[in-house]
């Protein structure tokens, strides 16, 4: 379980970050201390997670659902994002795709091959290749998006 939790709490880390340490005390209503308690790694906060109802108001305003995607990923489910309510992060369709994918990818090995000079891959290595596997997680839902409108017209 402590995996698991420290899992969800990376997410929430990234969560935050990605709307945001003032915007998100804004928009859940809890102060930067209450924030910053959800997503320590300090053994006295291990038990705090962030309320589902304050996660559901952050990624409504966030780039990417960082917590719900971890969820998804604990259960080896797959998310779908849903675009006829927003605007779509790309046009172009699967042409554009494949194309912001394999770049995507390049991304990922050129931070893969400088984390494995030394053969150990550090905190902040690991970071950037957590923030470029997103990434291409992002593009590929795209892609999944696109191909599944082309398959339905």
């Amino acid at each position: 379980m402590a995996d698991i939790g420290a899992y969800l709490k990376k997410h929430t880390e990234a969560l935050v970050k990605d709307v945001g340490i003032e915007a998100a005390c804004a928009i859940t209503g809890k102060s930067k201390a209450t924030l910053g308690r959800y997503y320590s790694d300090n053994a006295e906060h291990s038990d705090r997670f962030m309320p589902v109802d304050a996660v559901a108001k952050l990624e409504s305003v966030a780039k990417f659902p960082h917590v719900t995607s971890a969820l998804a990923d604990l259960k080896n489910i797959t998310l779908s994002h849903d675009t006829r309510n927003s605007t779509p992060s790309r046009n172009g369709g699967v042409n554009s795709d494949v194309i912001a994918l394999s770049q995507r990818f390049a991304m990922l090995m050129t931070e893969y091959q400088a984390a494995m000079e030394d053969q150990i891959i550090t905190v902040n290595e690991a970071k950037r290749l957590l923030k470029e596997t997103v990434l291409l997680q992002q593009v590929l839902i795209d892609m999944k998006l696109h191909l599944e409108e082309e398959s339905v017209s």
